[in-house]
């Protein structure tokens, strides 16, 4: 069974710069498609950045895009997410999957994710 721990988050103000981290295990890891879901207060979950098995191919949300990057360590079996300019309607609990190619997350488990909260 998969293992997520997602990692990094905290307060910060608008405009400033968090990195997010999310240690996998349990499964291949270098075999999967790796992405970052956030949820804010009241909302559904929703799909914020992807990034392909070898790290060619990235993905991202029109609201993150130009602001966020995916990066992936295969050897750490960690993925990150380098958040920069932020606003504070990017304030979510912040959480890492496999998505398909749909963006609908492949495992069924999920990590306790990382609180981010950005001040205006």
């Amino acid at each position: 069974q998969v293992q997520l721990v997602e990692s990094g988050g905290g307060l910060v103000q608008a405009g400033g710069s968090l990195r997010l981290s999310c240690a996998a295990s349990g499964r291949t890891f270098s075999n999967y498609d790796m992405g970052w879901y956030r949820q804010a207060p009241g909302k559904e979950r929703e799909f914020v950045a992807a990034l392909s098995w070898s790290g060619g191919s990235t993905y991202y949300a029109d609201s993150v895009k130009g602001r966020f990057t995916i990066s992936r360590d295969n050897a750490k079996n960690t993925v990150y997410l380098q958040m920069n300019s932020l606003k504070p309607e990017d304030t979510a609990r912040y959480y890492c999957n496999a998505p398909d190619g749909s963006e609908n997350p492949v495992f069924d488990t999920w990590g306790q994710g990382t609180q981010v909260t950005v001040s205006s």
